[in-house]
């Protein structure tokens, strides 16, 4: 069957597939929110197969239209989407036909042993024995354990972050904690131990049970408990003196559509401190909302910038010339394009003659809600912005960079970036959000397309020995001495030590070990940024 055939006797399935799920979409500025259920379907045949195929289907006719890269992807028959056993190795299949010309490789190639999507994910309504990380990174609370790990050193296992009032704060953990056990198990040796890490610290267990030396050198046992609670990504703050200057300081991990005041409050407390640098911390931070991003990047930019373009969105040439006969016979006239109260707009005119549907947006880079544009938030007046990151650091985090570098004095320190310059916005096919690359942001001078990441002003790993805020704290020290100094000459920490417990030399790891370790361990962590198309109204 070709593409066009399977589309047409498909585009009633895909609809049917809404019937009686809540349908979630946001605009670029909004949160996400919920609409009523979408019960008007066109009184036509529905495409045979089961649900499970009708759903395989869907994700291939949606990719074939929105995906990025749209043209590499083969014809529906050639491609065979119920052939696949699952969602997430269709959505693989997908993703490894599109060639970066740069490096050879798909531009979703992770590694030869990882079976997953750099960028592609699948987001599931509920866990149903699967995770939907998405929801307890970005929507404001979470219910988890509300802490990450990472080593040290390979026999080093450190407590990387806590989220502030989480079950795991409560129970005494603070970033540089070590752990020693683990549910009873104390060989958590890297790589051994790296699956049974995977399972009883990012997985879905009730609860998990832990010794840790504290950094007042106090051992500890606690039993943490997986509840919910409301996600705070600010981990830190503090005001430094630096010489004459005041540099404030905030530890950011993760954009969320929760944050927007308390953001807002951090930096009108540098302002009113006479702040003129800043150093953002996204060490850990993969991404979340373009909205949360754009007000950042407003806050840090000079006022002279208000009017002038932050960043362009730009998406597929099928998008950006479908005639009036594509968009009435596109699958996306089945995704409704809510208003900011999360209710259906009727448009009897549009592509399916009931409501706005992603169908009946503009596309092209030239239409005003493609073009963010800086308008000013608060007092700083900043003469210099530092971004602290590593491998870790994705996506609406590279993007809130890449706008201001233009704008503003900005120093990277750690190590290169992840690398995600495309974005995505939520395609609800039956139980799941399916979020695929659907554009890719540009800023004001036409810079995108750091596919292989954004390269650093100073090269450094992480001391995970220390306190938020510790000034001796490796990636943190050269901030702080390129604010005093005008350089990054610093006193270069100890690249080994004597293994407290064994009394062996162990040596920190390299930058490479950092990343495949990074990889390997809480490999759900969500790098990403979503936006969905608006329609002025």
């Amino acid at each position: 069957m070709n593409y066009t055939k399977l589309k047409d006797s498909l585009t009633t399935a895909i609809a049917v597939l809404f019937v009686g799920l809540t349908v979630v979409s946001c605009k670029k500025s909004d949160p996400v929110v919920e609409a009523p259920i979408v019960t008007t379907t066109p009184p036509v045949t529905v495409a045979s197969g089961t649900r499970n195929e009708l759903t395989k289907d869907s994700i291939f006719l949606y990719s074939k239209e929105l995906y990025y890269w749209y043209s590499s992807l083969p014809t529906a028959s050639a491609f065979g989407a119920r052939s696949f056993t699952s969602n997430e190795t269709e959505l693989y299949a997908l993703t490894q036909y599109s060639n970066n010309p740069t490096t050879g490789k798909p531009y979703e190639y992770v590694a030869s042993s990882t079976t997953h999507p750099k960028y592609s994910y699948i987001d599931y309504l509920s866990n149903a024995g699967k995770t939907a990380s998405l929801k307890a990174d970005l929507n404001g609370t979470a219910n988890d354990y509300g802490f990450s790990a990472m080593y040290n050193t390979t026999t080093d296992l450190r407590v990387k972050y806590v989220y502030p009032n989480s079950p795991a704060a409560l129970q005494g953990l603070t970033r540089g904690c070590r752990v020693t056990v683990v549910n009873g198990n104390s060989n958590l040796a890297y790589p051994a131990a790296v699956d049974f890490l995977n399972a009883a610290i990012f997985g879905t267990n009730p609860y998990i049970a832990l010794t840790f030396i504290d950094l007042a050198g106090n051992t500890k046992s606690v039993t943490i408990n997986s509840t919910t609670y409301n996600l705070n990504p600010i981990l830190f703050t503090k005001v430094y003196t630096v010489g004459t200057k005041k540099v404030g300081y905030i530890v950011f991990n993760s954009f969320t559509n929760n944050v927007s005041s308390s953001l807002n409050a951090v930096f009108a407390d540098f302002a009113n401190q006479s702040v003129t640098e800043v150093i953002v911390d996204l060490r850990y931070n993969g991404g979340g909302y373009v909205s949360t991003s754009a007000q950042i990047a407003n806050v840090l930019a000079p006022a002279s910038q208000t009017g002038n373009t932050m960043f362009t969105t730009y998406y597929n040439d099928y998008l950006q010339n479908l005639s009036v006969i594509q968009r009435k016979t596109s699958v996306l006239a089945n995704q409704p394009l809510l208003n900011t109260d999360g209710k259906l707009q009727a448009f009897t005119t549009g592509a399916n003659g009931k409501y706005y549907s992603y169908a009946d947006l503009d596309y092209k880079p030239t239409n005003a809600e493609n073009i963010e544009k800086f308008n000013k938030i608060g007092a700083l007046n900043l003469n210099r912005v530092y971004f602290i990151v590593t491998d870790r650091t994705a996506s609406a985090s590279e993007l809130t960079i890449n706008s201001l570098r233009p704008v503003v004095d900005v120093k990277l320190i750690g190590s290169t970036t992840y690398g995600k310059p495309v974005g995505f916005f939520p395609i609800r096919i039956d139980k799941f959000d399916l979020y695929i690359p659907e554009f890719e942001t540009k800023n004001q001078v036409g810079t995108g397309g750091y596919y292989a990441g954004l390269t650093v002003d100073q090269e450094a790993t992480e001391d995970l020995t220390k306190a938020w805020g510790d000034e001796t704290e490796t990636l943190l020290s050269y901030a702080l001495s390129y604010a005093k100094n005008g350089n990054f000459v610093t006193t270069q920490p100890k690249i080994a030590s004597l293994d407290a417990k064994t009394g062996n030399v162990v040596t920190k790891l390299s930058l490479e070990k950092v990343k495949e370790i990074g990889a390997k361990l809480d490999q759900n962590n969500f790098k990403g940024m979503i936006m969905t198309p608006s329609h002025n109204r």
